[in-house]
C-alpha cells in the first residue's frame, strides 16, 4: 500500500516537473535567492508515528541557477533544525510489567540537491526539486513506571544518544518574486531517513522515518546575469 502511494507521489512530480519547464522557458534572467524559513514537520509512517509528535523547526537555503540551461534547473543548498515533540508509548517490561517510553527528539539536516522551475524575473516562480542529506538526530529517552501503586511517576532509566543517517528529500513549491530583490517562498516537502537506531528499554532496533514538511520563509535575490 505505501509503495503504491509513494509511486503515485513520484509520478505527479514527474508530471509537475513537465508543467514547470514548459511555463519558465521564457524567463531569460537567471535570479537566485538565499533565505530562511519556518517549518511544520509531520510524522508519517509507524516508524516516525511511534516516537515523535509534529513539531516546528526552522531552515537556511541557498538556490544558484544554471543560467546556461534556460534558467529552469539550479543547485539547492541548506541546514535545518527541527524539534520534534515529545511521545509517549506503553510498553511491556519483564520486572516491571507495562512501563512507559517517553522519547524526544532535535533533528538537524544538511542537504545538497538540485532543482527544476523559474529562476528569472516572472512573479509566480514554481519549482520542484530533489535534494540528498545528511541527518543528526538527538534522542532522548525516558523509561518511567507510571503504573506504580503511589501513583507517582517513577523514572526508571533515561538515555540520550546521536545519531548521523543519510536521508533524502522531494520537495514542491512556489515562490513570489518581488522585482528579483525578494521572494516570498513556500511549500511541502517529503522527507526520508535511513537507518536511525532508537533505544527500546533494554534493546535497540533500527527504523527508517519518513515525515512530511510545510514550509514558509522569505529570500533575498541574487542576480547572475
Amino acid at each position: 500500500m505505501q509503495r503504491n502511494v509513494l509511486g503515485k507521489f513520484n509520478s505527479y512530480v514527474i508530471l509537475i516537473l513537465i508543467i514547470f519547464i514548459s511555463i519558465t522557458l521564457s524567463d531569460v534572467i537567471a535570479e537566485g535567492t538565499v533565505g530562511a524559513y519556518g517549518i511544520y514537520m509531520v510524522p508519517s509512517g509507524e516508524d516516525a508515528k511511534n516516537y515523535s509528535q509534529p513539531g516546528l523547526g526552522f531552515g537556511f537555503h541557498i538556490v544558484v541557477p544554471v543560467p546556461q540551461l534556460a534558467n529552469i534547473l539550479a543547485g539547492t543548498a541548506g541546514l535545518e533544525f527541527i524539534n520534534l515533540l515529545e511521545k509517549t508509548i506503553d510498553l511491556r517490561d519483564r520486572t516491571t510489567g507495562w512501563v512507559e517510553q517517553n522519547t524526544s527528539q532535535n533533528y538537524f539536516r544538511l542537504f545538497i540537491g538540485g532543482q527544476v522551475g523559474g529562476h528569472g524575473n516572472a512573479f509566480f516562480r514554481p519549482h520542484a526539486g530533489m535534494n540528498v542529506a545528511l541527518v543528526y538526530y538527538n534522542i532522548s529517552t525516558e523509561i518511567v513506571d507510571a503504573y506504580s501503586s503511589n501513583e507517582e511517576e517513577i523514572i526508571l532509566s533515561g538515555n540520550t544518544e546521536g545519531h548521523v543517517v543519510a536521508g533524502y528529500d522531494i520537495t514542491l513549491g512556489i515562490d513570489l518574486n518581488f522585482s528579483n530583490e525578494f521572494a516570498i517562498d513556500g511549500g511541502i516537502r517529503y522527507v526520508k531517513s535511513f537507518s536511525v537506531s532508537l533505544q527500546l528499554g533494554a534493546g535497540s532496533v533500527k527504523i527508517h522515518p519518513q515525515y512530511f514538511q510545510v514550509y514558509l520563509g522569505i529570500g533575498l535575490g541574487l542576480s547572475f546575469n
